[in-house]
């Protein structure tokens, strides 16, 4: 490639590397509102400046700062534990000899993923309503209880109910990627394990899971890395005054802090150490990954 070209070339990604500065890059100016007492109206470099006096009370739990970490971890950590199901999803799906049913199996499952998060929560309302929930009526019915359970305001199920939502949502959606990987396995392999015997599945044990694993390892250690960014759309909606003490995550909180009570300084810190904390896992998790697998993503 000659000099032209290269310029060419470098023309060429040019204005997506524009996009990257301005967005990602230029907005981190903002940061500097974690270190002073902003009053709104006031230049930036009149403001009070207070050092790390915002980063001190995120370390002292303050502001329920410890409640809302909890329910981050929490749901990351159960998140981390069903992440193997897209891939026992996408197995069972390859397995189906009949093509047709296959792809039609694979279609509705990943519809939900396109679903946004008020339509989701307005189904879930219809089906688990306190009055009207078709879920309650039913089991009422069969006799399975005798008064109806308000699922959507108990703290009590706030956790596992918004971890069955994510199910939902997101396994038909994330069982498309290891399908590829499926798709990409060489037949001889298949053809091998056929001329020793193999049955069905210990070609899915011995062939296809361990094809899966550096996929699944990758997209493991972005999880691990985005620990402390579990989403904000599933929780925001889903929050009442009822279960709001298990469902506040770190997305919901800086909004709600930032946004609700014009905590701008408090919110600012937050994200930054949530940055700093994503950094510090995926650089842990990809020195723990070489060193163990061999094998790393940067």
């Amino acid at each position: 490639m000659n000099k032209k070209q290269r310029i060419n070339m470098f023309l060429l990604v040019l204005p997506f590397i524009a996009l990257v500065v301005v967005f990602n890059y230029v907005p981190l100016f903002g940061w500097a509102y974690a270190f002073v007492d902003f009053n709104p109206g006031v230049p930036l470099l009149q403001q009070e400046f207070v050092g790390f006096k915002y980063f001190k009370l995120i370390l002292d739990g303050g502001n329920d700062f410890s409640i809302v970490m909890r329910n981050t971890l929490v749901m990351s950590f159960l998140g981390i534990l069903t992440s193997p199901l897209p891939i026992i999803f996408a197995i069972m799906l390859s397995e189906i000899r009949n093509r047709v049913v296959s792809k039609w199996i694979q279609t509705v499952t990943s519809i939900p993923n396109f679903i946004s998060w008020v339509l989701v929560y307005a189904i879930f309302f219809s089906f688990f309503s306190l009055e009207d929930g078709v879920v309650n009526k039913l089991m009422i019915s069969l006799g399975l209880i005798e008064t109806a359970t308000n699922i959507l305001g108990s703290d009590g199920y706030a956790w596992f109910f918004q971890l069955m939502v994510s199910i939902w949502k997101g396994t038909g959606w994330g069982a498309i990627i290891y399908l590829a990987a499926i798709a990409g396995i060489d037949p001889e392999l298949y053809n091998a394990a056929d001329v020793d015997g193999a049955g069905r599945f210990q070609k899915i044990w011995y062939i296809t899971v361990p094809s899966l694993m550096p996929t699944y390892f990758v997209l493991l250690l972005l999880s691990i890395s985005g620990m402390l960014s579990n989403g904000f759309e599933q929780y925001y909606v889903f929050q009442n005054p009822l279960n709001i003490d298990k469902l506040e995550v770190l997305d919901t909180y800086i909004y709600s802090i930032g946004i609700g009570r014009a905590e701008y300084a408090f919110s600012t810190a937050i994200g930054i150490f949530k940055s700093v904390v994503s950094i510090i896992l995926l650089l842990s998790v990809n020195w723990l990954s070489k060193a163990v697998r061999k094998e790393s993503i940067i």
